[in-house]
């Protein structure tokens, strides 16, 4: 009997750790697909409300929707805000610079994160949960194509909130760096706000 106990642990533990290598491997070929040298760009919509376009590489990225509009080159980040032409300069903290840029949400798996992943229809959904209670992003699910690894839905539970990206139009670009910064002559009007 005791013998049987054993091999019931061992095979759990056996599929627990083959699971953690399956979900690293489809973050793994995610995380390449968005590493792509010359960019991405996508369009996004938060939670069914707030929709827009997003264009990103590596840690620099730029962001529209119909209230405003996002730059940031990976250091300081301007935000045109077209209500009332007010452009806030900022340097974000790390926490913050983690929810705004699609690439570390993909990217975070890689330390403090346990996770495990199944197959759903024609995609591979991928469960984080944090193993460091000072993480702002305490659990995540990233859906991805089976074929394609573009993720297609990102589910994150911050401050006992889930909040839902869903993702689409996913496209390998060729990306500047001016792309990522305020451009203050297309912008004549703006009144400038540094709160750096």
């Amino acid at each position: 009997m005791k013998r049987i106990g054993i091999l019931v642990i061992v095979l759990a533990t056996f599929i627990a750790v083959a699971n953690a290598q399956n979900a690293k491997s489809i973050l793994d070929r995610t995380a390449e697909i968005l590493s792509n040298k010359g960019g991405i760009t996508a369009k996004f919509s938060i939670s069914g409300q707030q929709a827009g376009t997003l264009a990103f590489k590596g840690r620099a990225f730029h962001a529209s929707t119909p209230q405003a509009v996002i730059w940031f080159d990976g250091t300081t980040q301007w935000t045109y805000m077209k209500n009332n032409e007010e452009v806030n300069i900022s340097k974000p903290d790390r926490n913050k610079q983690q929810m705004m840029n699609p690439y570390n949400f993909i990217m975070i798996y890689k330390a403090g994160y346990r996770y495990t992943a199944k197959a759903i229809g024609n995609s591979y959904q991928v469960h984080l949960t944090s193993t460091d209670a000072r993480r702002n992003i305490k659990e995540m699910y990233i859906t991805v194509g089976k074929k394609t690894y573009i993720p297609s839905q990102i589910r994150i539970l911050q401050n006992k909130t889930w909040t839902t990206i869903d993702i689409s139009n996913f496209k390998k670009a060729n990306l500047n760096a001016s792309t990522f910064k305020f451009n203050s002559k297309e912008y004549p009007n703006a009144e400038i706000i540094d709160l750096r």
